[in-house]
């Protein structure tokens, strides 16, 4: 127990230091943007959380495919963990899109591809939650999650290849300069280190709920029983 709780410290402390030091990186390392100025920052965290929002979905539709083939509920703990967390980070990939939009097109949102499959991937998992939550048994709960978290999946390759599939506004692949590509790269190593921590915890969380509502069960029936 001492030795879990040490370790989940020593993680707690690892991820904490990657994240400051990609703030003190993103405000005091990267170059100020010539046309854009001090709001181009907002990047840093936009792609951080738009790739750890692709992760979720696809770490949510590979571990319901597991349950699917499993049938152990300990993989639909991790889908629904994924999920969760990937649509917080796709709710933060909207909302710092938006901020960047305004500055960058002068508009707080418009329907190109890559912002519009950015809303549907959004939507879906806020679909999967709502599924959920209408859902009581734990069986049918994670059979019918896990299909929907399959199918999810179709809209990451939108999403990713948008702007390249389809015409809009968005940039392909912009040109950067050496420390901001440094920076990026930093930024988004240490957003995943955060979003997998959170993952962990929250399945950890989901898998605990889950003893205690079996143990409630089973204590129960031996007092109906009784």
């Amino acid at each position: 127990m001492v030795l879990a709780r040490s370790t989940r410290l020593a993680a707690t402390l690892f991820v904490a230091a990657l994240l400051l030091v990609a703030h003190v990186m993103i405000f005091f390392v990267a170059p100020r943007e010539v046309t854009m100025g001090d709001v181009q920052r907002i990047v840093y965290l936009h792609v951080s959380v738009a790739w750890c929002g692709l992760a979720g979905c696809l770490t949510m539709g590979l571990t319901g495919a597991a349950f699917l083939l499993r049938r152990t509920l300990r993989w639909d703990h991790w889908s629904q963990a994924a999920a969760e967390i990937g649509w917080l980070c796709t709710t933060l990939t909207l909302a710092t899109g938006s901020l960047w939009a305004h500055e960058a097109w002068n508009t707080w949102w418009t329907w190109e591809p890559r912002l519009t499959s950015s809303l549907v991937l959004w939507m879906l998992f806020a679909g999967c939650l709502l599924v959920r939550s209408s859902i009581d048994d734990p069986q049918r709960r994670a059979r019918i999650s896990a299909v929907l978290a399959v199918l999810t999946l179709a809209d990451v390759p939108l999403v990713v290849m948008a702007t390249r599939w389809f015409r809009g506004v968005h940039p392909v692949t912009p040109e950067m300069d050496p420390r901001m590509r440094m920076v990026l790269l930093v930024s988004v190593l240490s957003y995943t280190a955060l979003f997998a921590a959170l993952i962990i915890v929250r399945r950890r969380q989901l898998e605990y709920a889950a003893e205690v509502t079996a143990e409630e069960h089973h204590r129960g029936i031996v007092t109906a029983a009784s």
